[in-house]
């Protein structure tokens, strides 16, 4: 399962993590997003312990996707060593999502 990230514990828990983390803002209204939804789970159990995937409601959170001008969702950014490394809007495939991991664990 996906860990539930806030704009107050963004900071230690996406910038300064230790491993990529990929951070799907996401809203309970949106109909791609619970779409993309289990796969966002499945992605959290085969990378566990490798990439931190984690979720943040952006209708409770309005602080971090205004940083990160979110203007579409699903949009999923995956971070690592603290910065952006790659970014997907909609809702796009497992395998896309996948790929985009392993660039960042290689």
């Amino acid at each position: 399962m996906a860990s539930q990230v806030t704009d107050s514990d963004f900071s230690t828990t996406v910038l300064q993590a230790s491993i990529p983390v990929l951070l799907d803002f996401w809203a309970p209204w949106c109909g791609p997003c619970r779409a993309i939804a289990p796969v966002i789970d499945e992605l959290a159990t085969e990378y566990k312990e490798k990439v931190l995937i984690a979720k943040m409601n952006v209708d409770e959170c309005p602080v971090t996707p205004g940083k990160f001008g979110i203007r579409a969702i699903p949009t999923c950014i995956l971070f690592k060593n603290g910065s952006v490394f790659d970014q997907v809007t909609g809702a796009v495939t497992k395998d896309s999502l996948k790929d985009m991991l392993e660039k960042a664990l290689a």
